[in-house]
């Protein structure tokens, strides 16, 4: 309903009271060099990612090598008994056998190369039927327990944003301390054609400013950080 007379004049008053507060905060801002990187995440990137992640709703365990990470990853997919799932084409996923792990769990699983087998309704069937997307990432950022998601062929956004689960695999190499450092790498590397900033469990306060969890995205989220460095 179009506001007419006073209240025109009234609507009019508080939206140029709004603007003039709004112009009274200004943000200063200062040129940041290319080459600086934030030294807070500390020498331990593995443990700092772990922190944060488990900071902001998920949840996140190390472990020292990848002769352990099998055991453990079996471990966090039989906790959430999943029936069916998608799941990136990478390496690291490959590295610790996590086909041989869903097949001996009796799990149904797609990734893009048996999705593109399928018509366009059955392939959205198969999505939607996922109870958990497997993914790795192309960064992981310490400093705020984020995974910096690139897509790609075989490497679709939908695994990590459309199941109720989420669960990652991270190596020590991936991980970067902050944003500054995950943006070089970036610049250094051929662009992708999007990239999503994963922190915590997908949350929404736009429902009567109540927090809820898992609405637009998966409730639950896990990441398995595995320690690549010589002698740990």
């Amino acid at each position: 309903m179009r506001p007419t007379g006073s209240n025109r004049e009234q609507f009019l008053a508080r939206v140029q009271q709004a603007s003039e507060t709004g112009r009274q905060y200004r943000v200063p801002t200062q040129d940041v060099a290319d080459a600086i990187g934030h030294v807070g995440a500390g020498a331990d990137l593995c443990q700092a990612l772990s922190q944060e992640i488990n900071e902001v709703g998920g949840r996140a365990i190390v472990v020292d090598d990848w002769t352990q990470a099998p055991t453990i990853l079996a471990q966090m997919l039989r906790s959430f008994e999943p029936r069916a799932a998608v799941r990136w084409r990478h390496e690291l996923l490959d590295r610790v056998g996590l086909d041989a792990i869903l097949k001996q769990m009796g799990v149904g699983v797609h990734d893009f190369d048996s999705l593109i087998q399928l018509a366009p309704d059955e392939q959205r069937a198969v999505i939607l039927d996922a109870d958990i997307g497997i993914t790795s990432t192309t960064l992981a950022i310490a400093e705020t327990g984020s995974l910096l998601l690139s897509a790609r062929p075989g490497q679709e956004r939908v695994v990590s944003l459309l199941p109720p689960i989420h669960l990652a695999l991270v190596a020590e190499s991936q991980i970067v301390p902050d944003l500054f450092d995950a943006m070089q790498r970036i610049r250094e590397s051929k662009l992708p054609s999007a990239v999503n900033l994963v922190t915590g469990p997908s949350k929404t306060g736009d429902i009567e400013l109540q927090l809820t969890t898992g609405v637009h995205g998966p409730g639950t989220w896990q990441v398995l950080i595995v320690r690549e460095s010589i002698g740990r």
